[in-house]
């Protein structure tokens, strides 16, 4: 039995520690927020390789993950339907996931309000120190996150680099949605392509996890080009002109900021998306980052998640990333009686995986890097850009392949599977 520390109770750590602890390994989780972490997070794409994972997480079979849509719709400024796809998908949120995956593990093996402060390993294991105890592990697992402090003991270099636009993210609910926006926009995964912008959506569910319809929600990102400097750094400022660098919580982005936001929503997007954005009741945004870590193990640590690779959102892929690592990282212990060999299989396995998806987000994502006159001619036309988005963003590679004609060689293809999809002809 190897006795495991995990440091991030998140997504990617209760994954992690859901799959070892069902393998018989002596797991305990170490989470710095002092409180449950339920509510948190947004949308998520599920692809067929989470739902395995759950499975082999104790979740059962039968729980209802979220809304499932026939397929999807791009529209025109104007709220015209331009192209239709028929791509069955279902559609949770973090906080289901994060609930059903808290549910599979004993809590008494999941502790809140443990930052690690420190953390020594020899060939021999490990000290994990908190700032009320020591732990004792043969193997600590790093799924802390884009900001990962165990990361950057081990690799300083590897930091988050800025990709040059922001995602203004939010969920509206169902109910204080127009029966025109209901009609046309909510029942599927809905997108608009603005010149050197982007906004998607698609229907989640409710307070509660209710996919009653009237219940639910619908959650929408939209991509901009914010340039680094003066103007990014005002967003990142709240009121009392506090700026906040890592990231600003979406209670102190600014009303003036939001309300820009939906004047530009109002003139730039089909009018069902600025309606959404319109009765959200508390839109925030993230700055879109790239990362690569030059390694995803060392010292008897593993790096798990966004801790060791974060692709831009593009492909809907990170939750999936991170369960994938966990399945990864669980098999390699059950082949492999040494640790030092069972990591190198692991890092063998997954660093090309998270090379592939990094390439692959900064190919669907380039074109909204830049702002302005410094923008570069875009290579696609919009008609074939709004194709490329519809065809390509958030699908799920091992059911359907890549859908698009402008896939170039070497774009971070991270499955070729035949075409199982048709396109409906637009109404």
């Amino acid at each position: 039995m190897t006795r495991i520390v995990v440091v991030g109770g998140s997504l990617g750590g209760l994954f992690a520690a859901n799959m070892l602890l069902r393998d018989g390994h002596d797991v305990q989780v170490l989470e710095k927020a002092s409180g449950s972490l339920s509510g948190r997070g947004a949308g998520i794409v599920t692809h067929d390789a989470l739902v395995r994972a759950l499975r082999r997480s104790g979740v059962p079979s039968e729980a209802t993950l979220g809304v499932e849509v026939p397929g999807r719709v791009m529209l025109a400024g104007d709220g015209r339907t331009l192209d239709r796809l028929d791509m069955p998908q279902v559609l949770t949120s973090w906080s289901r996931l994060y609930d059903m995956l808290r549910s599979a593990f004993p809590p008494e093996r999941y502790h809140l309000g443990c930052a690690v402060q420190a953390v020594r390993c020899t060939g021999e294991g490990c000290e994990v120190q908190t700032s009320s105890q020591t732990w004792q592990a043969d193997l600590v697992v790093a799924a802390d996150g884009i900001r990962s402090a165990q990361r950057q003991r081990l690799y300083p270099q590897a930091q988050p680099h800025y990709a040059g636009y922001v995602a203004w993210r939010g969920v509206a609910e169902e109910s204080g949605l127009s029966s025109f926006t209901r009609q046309t926009l909510f029942p599927y995964f809905g997108f608009c392509v603005p010149p050197r912008e982007q906004i998607i959506g698609y229907p989640v569910a409710g307070a509660d996890h209710d996919t009653a319809p009237g219940r639910r929600a619908y959650n929408f990102v939209w991509y901009r080009p914010v340039p680094m400097g003066p103007v990014l750094d005002d967003l990142m400022t709240d009121d009392e002109g506090v700026h906040h660098p890592q990231g600003i919580p979406p209670h102190k982005v600014s009303p003036r900021h939001v309300a820009a936001m939906r004047q530009d929503a109002r003139r730039l997007l089909a009018p069902q998306f600025a309606e959404v954005l319109e009765v959200t009741s508390q839109p925030f945004f993230q700055p879109i980052f790239d990362l690569e870590s030059p390694q995803m193990q060392a010292d008897r640590m593993a790096l798990l998640g966004d801790a060791a690779f974060v692709a831009r959102p593009h492909l809907g892929l990170g939750v999936t990333k991170a369960a994938e690592d966990a399945v990864a990282l669980a098999d390699a212990l059950r082949e492999h009686a040494r640790i030092d060999e069972a990591l190198a299989a692991y890092e063998a396995l997954r660093r090309p995986a998270g090379q592939s998806a990094l390439a692959r987000a900064r190919w669907l994502g380039h074109y909204m890097e830049h702002a302005g006159e410094e923008a570069p001619a875009d290579a696609l036309n919009p008609a074939d850009r709004r194709h490329q988005v519809l065809h390509e963003t958030a699908i799920d590679l091992e059911r359907y392949g890549h859908r698009s004609a402008f896939v170039p060689p070497g774009a971070g293809l991270l499955a070729t599977a035949p075409p199982l999809i048709t396109l409906w002809s637009p109404r």
